[in-house]
């Protein structure tokens, strides 16, 4: 008989075609296809325990059908990053890997852990966040062309100039219709106008910050730093003594904030003073830039909570 108090903590380890789930405290193991039927089939038999905590690890999107259909249903899911749940496994000796391993090392990390519940389903904010990746994708292969032209004889340089040619209209393109997506949509409407009255903070970094970090504006300061990997953390260990590092978080996020403080350094006067004042502290370069863009990212959470303009801010 089922104790209606206890939790169920769910691990699903996922693959391009499998989902492994396993179930704790009952120790079961069950397998389904990565498809809509599948994930279906696996709602269908979850909802047999009681109290359910699921968790499962970033896969490189191939995760994402399986959290939005049962966020869908309601259900708390958490989507991790891999990294912290090895770390549990190594914590408890757990070195081995196969699918059903990981997929209870999973439910192992979502017990101890209690991670909270991170996975919205939004269809908007699921296209806005598309369009954001692939804008990324497309400015990566720009990228990687251009650097391939200095080693390109005169016929082959006509090839990549024709396909950076045909990137740059792709990107154009993304770029229009994130504009046209916010524009369309109320909320974000409201949240770029708080965002581009920052001065260094343009129509591109306020698109990618409403499309990646829709928590701003509902979470602490603490909490939304940590979100972007920016929250620093002490390491006094052995002969380390007052080092504190960033770590995880949305790589995304931390790399249109960089772009951000670098404008930010020539034409926002608080940015800039803050930032020199770190500079004659004695504080390196990347460190100064880190801390800028973790006071930016502050400045952003509570424009957006607030509902205040830059000049409210200050």
């Amino acid at each position: 008989m089922l104790n209606q108090d206890e939790k169920s903590y769910i691990g699903i380890d996922v693959s391009k075609s499998i989902l492994d789930v396993f179930v704790k405290p009952f120790n079961k193991h069950m397998q389904f296809k990565n498809n809509e039927a599948g994930i279906a089939k696996l709602i269908t038999k979850l909802k047999a325990f009681p109290n359910l905590v699921i968790a499962m690890e970033a896969t490189g999107g191939y995760e994402k059908l399986a959290a939005k259909m049962l966020v869908k249903e309601k259900l708390y899911v958490s989507v991790a990053n891999p990294r912290r749940v090895r770390d549990i496994a190594k914590g408890f000796g757990k070195l081995a890997k196969t699918d059903k391993i990981d997929a209870e090392m999973i439910a192992l990390f979502a017990e101890k852990v209690q991670p909270a519940m991170n996975v919205q389903h939004d269809e908007n904010q699921e296209k806005l966040a598309e369009n954001s990746a692939r804008r990324r994708q497309l400015i990566e292969m720009i990228t990687m062309e251009k650097h391939r032209l200095d080693k390109a004889n005169e016929e082959l340089k006509k090839s990549i100039i024709r396909v950076i040619k045909l990137l740059e209209k792709e990107l154009a393109r993304i770029n229009e219709t994130m504009e046209s997506m916010i524009k369309e949509n109320a909320a974000y409407t409201q949240k770029n106008d708080l965002l581009q009255s920052i001065n260094g903070v343009g129509q591109i970094v306020a698109a990618e910050i409403i499309a990646n970090l829709p928590e701003a504006g509902n979470l602490s300061a603490r909490e939304i730093t940590a979100l972007a990997g920016l929250a620093p953390y002490t390491r006094d260990s052995g002969t380390l003594r007052g080092k504190r590092t960033i770590s995880g978080g949305r790589s995304s996020v931390r790399r249109i904030l960089y772009m951000a403080v670098l404008t930010a350094m020539r034409f926002n006067k608080k940015i800039k003073e803050f930032y020199e004042r770190l500079r004659n502290a004695g504080k390196p370069p990347k460190v100064a830039i880190t801390a800028c863009m973790r006071k930016l990212l502050i400045i952003m959470n509570a424009m957006i909570k607030n509902n205040e303009p830059w000049r409210m801010s200050v």
